[in-house]
C-alpha cells in the first residue's frame, strides 16, 4: 500500500467543521481541567488576600487616632476565618478531586457568590456612621466577577445568572443592615444605586465568558479527526500528540495518534520521511493484524490541514512499566500469564513476516477488556517491519534526537549490530520484559545507551532468581536465560515455542479470577489508557 493510499482522505475521514446535527460544541476537557487547575490558583491567591487584608485592617486600627486595640477580634474577622478555611478547601478540591472538571468549575461559580456574600457582609453589615453618605462605586464583588469569567470559563447564560446572583449581594447586605437598625440610608433603591456599576460589570463578565467559550469552541473544532472529536491530551512529544478521542455518532472512546504538518516542516527532510514511515507501518501492520492482544487500529488518515492521525482503541488500565514501578515485581504465575498472550499477539505478526522491533513493558499493556482482566494489547509497531525488508544500513535509522531504532536496553545483539533480524529478536526483548517484570531490575544496567548495547553484546546474564527474593521457579528461570541467549540459534525459535515452554513451567495459580480480584483491589492504579499507546511521539 502507498503512502498516499494510506493517508489519503475518505468521506468518513474529512473533518466536518463542527459537531453534527447542529449541537453545540463544548471546551475540550484538558481545558477544563487546566481551568480547574487555575480556579484552584485563584482560590489560594483569595485566602492569601483575606489574611493579609484581616491583618493590616488590624495595624491599620492599631496605629490610627482611635487606637483600636490589636487583639480585639469581632464579626468581621470570622468572616476572613471562615472566607480562608473555604478558600483553601477549594484548592485542595481541584487538587484532589476525581470530580469531572464542569462540577469543579460550577463549585467555583458557588464560590464566587459565597465570596461576594461575605465581602458584601465584611463592608456593609455593622454600624455605619449617621453622616455617612450613599456613594455609587465598583466594589469588590465586580473584580470577582471579572476574574472568574476570565479565568473559569462558563456559558454566558450561566455567567449572567451567577453574576447577577453576586452583584447582588452588597444590596443585600445593605437591606440586612438596614433592617437590623445599624443603617438608615433610606429608600431600598438606595442599595441598588450605589452598586449599580457592578450590575454593569457583569454585562462585561458575560461578554468575556463568551470570547473564552468561542476560543474553547474553536479549539474542539481543530481537533476534529474524521469522525472523532479530540478530547484529553494525554501526551505530547516532539513530533506529535496523543489525545483521548470519541466517535460523534458512536459515543465510543479512542486513542488518536497524530503527526502536525508543522513537525514535519519545521524538521529536516530526513527526519520527516522517517517520522512518516513509522506512521505507515504502523497503521499498515495495525490494520493487518488480528489477534487480540495487538491494539486495534479503528481508522487512519489526513485531515484538511495536513495532520496524519491514527485512531485506536482506548485501553482501561496501564503499561507494565508502569506496573512494576507502581507495585513491584510481578509473580512469576501472573508474568507466565502475560508473556502468553504477548506470544499470541507476536505469534501472528511474525507468521505475517512482520517483526516488531521495540518490545518492551512500556508497549504491552494490561488491564480490562470486557470481562477479562489482565488482559494484555501489544502496541506501537511504528518499528515493525517485514523481514524480507529490513536492510542492515536502515536496522539503525533514526530521528534526530533519538537513539537507535528499538530500545537500548532491550535490544538484541544482532538488532545493535546492524544486521538483518527476525523473529527471534522479539523473543530476545521478550526475555528482557520478562527479566524485567520477575525482579523490577533491567537485565543490564548503565547510565548510557552505548554501554547498555555493549553488554547485550557481551556480557552474561544473571539469572534473574538471584536478583530478587521471591521464589522463581528453576525452569523459568532456565527459559528466560536462554531467550537471552547472544546467538538466535540458541533461543526459543517462535513465539509459539516460547508459548509452550511457558505453559510447562510449574508457577501458582494466576487466571481470570485472581486478576479480577487483583484489578477490583487496585481501581486507583490505573493510569490513563493510552499512556503505553506511544508510541514513541509522546514520549521524544
Amino acid at each position: 500500500m502507498s503512502l498516499a493510499k494510506l493517508i489519503a482522505p475518505s468521506p468518513t475521514s474529512t473533518p466536518s467543521g463542527g459537531r453534527r446535527s447542529g449541537g453545540r460544541q463544548e471546551i475540550p476537557e484538558d481545558l477544563l481541567r487546566e481551568a480547574s487547575l487555575r480556579l484552584g490558583i485563584l482560590a489560594l491567591l483569595f485566602a492569601a488576600l483575606w489574611i493579609i487584608g484581616t491583618v493590616t485592617g488590624h495595624l491599620a486600627g492599631a496605629l490610627s487616632a482611635n487606637n483600636v486595640p490589636w487583639a480585639v477580634f469581632d464579626t468581621t474577622d470570622g468572616i476572613a476565618v471562615v472566607m480562608v478555611l473555604v478558600s483553601l478547601a477549594l484548592f485542595a478540591y481541584t487538587r484532589r478531586s476525581r470530580r469531572e472538571p464542569k462540577t469543579i468549575l460550577d463549585i467555583g461559580l458557588g464560590y464566587l457568590i459565597l465570596s461576594s456574600l461575605a465581602l458584601g457582609i465584611l463592608w456593609h453589615v455593622g454600624d455605619v456612621p449617621k453622616e455617612y453618605q450613599l456613594t455609587t462605586q465598583i466594589s469588590w464583588v465586580g473584580a470577582l466577577l471579572l476574574m472568574f469569567a476570565a479565568i473559569v470559563p462558563t456559558p454566558p447564560l450561566k455567567m449572567l445568572a451567577v453574576g447577577v446572583v453576586a452583584a447582588s449581594m452588597n444590596p443585600i447586605a445593605m437591606l440586612i443592615a438596614r433592617a437590623q437598625g445599624h443603617w438608615d440610608f433610606g429608600p431600598p433603591i438606595g442599595a441598588l444605586l450605589m452598586h449599580y456599576p457592578d450590575f454593569i460589570l457583569v454585562g462585561a463578565a458575560v461578554l468575556i465568558s463568551h470570547v473564552v467559550t468561542r476560543l474553547g469552541q474553536q479549539v474542539t473544532k481543530a481537533r476534529e479527526m474524521g469522525s472523532y472529536q479530540l478530547g484529553e491530551l494525554l501526551g505530547r512529544g516532539g513530533m506529535g500528540e496523543v489525545y483521548k478521542a470519541k466517535h460523534r455518532m458512536l459515543a465510543r472512546p479512542a486513542a488518536i495518534k497524530l503527526i502536525r504538518p508543522e513537525m514535519l516542516g519545521a524538521a529536516d527532510e530526513e527526519t520527516a520521511r522517517l517520522a512518516i514511515t513509522r506512521f505507515r507501518r504502523e497503521a499498515e501492520a495495525a490494520a493487518n493484524l488480528r489477534s487480540e492482544h495487538t491494539v486495534e487500529l479503528y481508522d487512519f488518515g489526513v485531515t484538511a490541514d495536513n495532520t496524519l492521525y491514527l485512531v485506536m482503541e482506548y485501553l482501561d488500565g496501564m503499561d507494565l512499566e508502569t506496573l512494576v514501578q507502581q507495585k513491584g515485581p510481578l509473580s512469576p504465575g501472573r508474568v507466565t500469564y502475560i508473556l502468553r498472550q504477548v506470544c499470541d499477539s507476536l505469534d501472528e505478526a511474525h507468521s505475517y513476516g512482520l517483526v516488531h522491533r521495540d518490545i518492551k513493558p512500556a508497549n504491552i499493556h494490561v488491564g480490562r477488556v470486557g470481562r477479562k482482566h489482565d488482559f494484555v494489547k501489544v502496541m506501537d509497531f511504528g518499528l515493525v517491519k517485514a523481514v524480507t525488508d529490513v536492510a542492515p544500513q536502515e536496522a539503525l535509522a533514526t530521528i534526530p534526537g533519538q537513539m537507535a531504532i528499538g530500545t537500548p536496553a532491550y535490544m538484541s545483539p544482532e538488532m545493535a549490530l546492524g544486521e538483518t533480524v527476525d523473529a527471534r529478536t522479539d523473543i530476545y526483548a521478550l526475555g528482557c520484559v520478562a527479566y524485567f517484570l520477575l525482579t523490577g531490575e533491567l537485565v543490564f544496567g548503565g547510565d548510557k545507551a552505548i554501554n547498555l548495547i555493549a553488554k547485550h553484546l557481551q556480557a552474561e546474564p544473571v539469572p534473574p532468581s538471584q536478583r530478587t527474593t521471591q521464589s522463581i521457579p528453576p525452569a523459568l528461570d532456565r527459559l528466560i536465560i536462554k531467550a537471552l541467549a547472544k546467538d538466535p540459534n540458541d533461543r526459543p525459535q517462535s513465539a509459539k515455542e516460547f508459548s509452550d515452554a511457558l505453559s510447562w513451567v510449574p508457577t501458582e495459580a494466576w487466571g481470570e479470577k485472581q486478576a479480577s480480584e487483583w484489578w477490583k483491589g487496585h481501581r486507583g492504579a490505573t493510569a490513563d489508557a493510552v499512556r503505553g499507546l506511544d508510541l514513541t511521539f509522546a514520549r521524544v
